[in-house]
């Protein structure tokens, strides 16, 4: 009842609909780019991802100022006892919800620009079902023991966003470094709310269980999936790294043996043509 009315939570067709868009843009956009000119999209891309930052920054303090307004107990909070400050998260997390699809530019911008390599299996799984699940979490669960993991993943966005935007701008590229970093912050993000979420478990209050269950669940999906990223991304690249580091090192070290064979022999020959 207390998110009666308010935008896209009236019922759940537009929110399915707009995940059915995105599914078919994500299936047929690659293909109609196929013999197009990638787009360039830098300045809107500046202007996009500061804007996210700004709004995952705003939610990151409203939530937590929302939290220690409404005494918020960490191992278990029921979605009725914080008063004022439940209607506070509530509206907090409806921009959150909303934020989910905005977030579905991120991939139509890979499209655009013919980055098709982005959009791997992860990508589009993390963006269709956030949603959908913010949809069923405003409508039933959208106060007390949800606050966490949208606090964190706020959090994650500031840092992700602001390295997106910085990155479409060319002359900051060398200096940004972070990115790795950021994928190990949301490897912790999950699992910090999984375990904040199975201290409901352990300790229930009057939050639903199966939502908690849930919960756990598509953490650990994300958990495998991101940890996969992690491996194909950045220890496979460290490795052939090595390798080739490796091989340019046994090939020095032949130029010079061969360097040193042909002196000896030129040498030889000279003193041969002087005998």
């Amino acid at each position: 009842p207390r998110v009666k009315g308010w935008l896209l939570l009236e019922n759940y067709t537009p929110t399915f609909i707009f995940s059915v868009l995105y599914l078919l843009i994500v299936w047929l956009g690659p293909k109609y780019m196929r013999n197009k000119q990638p787009f360039s999209c830098r300045g809107i891309l500046v202007i996009y991802n500061l804007g996210l930052t700004l709004l995952s920054l705003y939610m990151f303090y409203e939530l937590v100022t929302g939290v220690l307004e409404g005494g918020y107990n960490f191992f278990c909070q029921d979605t009725h006892s914080g008063g004022e400050a439940d209607m506070k998260i509530i509206r907090v997390l409806w921009w959150y919800y909303f934020s989910k699809l905005i977030e579905f530019m991120d991939t139509f911008f890979f499209i655009l620009r013919k980055n098709n390599h982005q959009i791997t299996v992860l990508h589009v799984y993390h963006h269709a079902t956030m949603l959908n699940i913010w949809w069923f979490v405003m409508n039933w669960v959208p106060c007390g023991h949800s606050y966490f993991g949208a606090t964190l993943n706020s959090f994650i966005h500031v840092l992700m966003y602001s390295y997106y935007g910085l990155s479409a701008v060319p002359a900051m590229r060398p200096y940004l470094w972070w990115k790795k970093y950021i994928t190990q912050g949301q490897l912790i993000q999950f699992v910090l709310t999984i375990f904040q979420t199975s201290c409901g478990v352990v300790w229930p209050c009057a939050f639903p269980q199966g939502w908690l269950y849930f919960q756990i669940s598509y953490m650990i999906s994300l958990i495998i999936l991101f940890t996969n990223f992690y491996i194909q991304t950045y220890n496979k690249k460290a490795s052939s790294r090595r390798k080739e580091y490796q091989n340019g090192s046994t090939a020095i070290a032949n130029g010079y043996t061969n360097s040193f064979s042909s002196l000896e022999n030129n040498v030889k020959q000279r003193k041969q043509r002087k005998d």
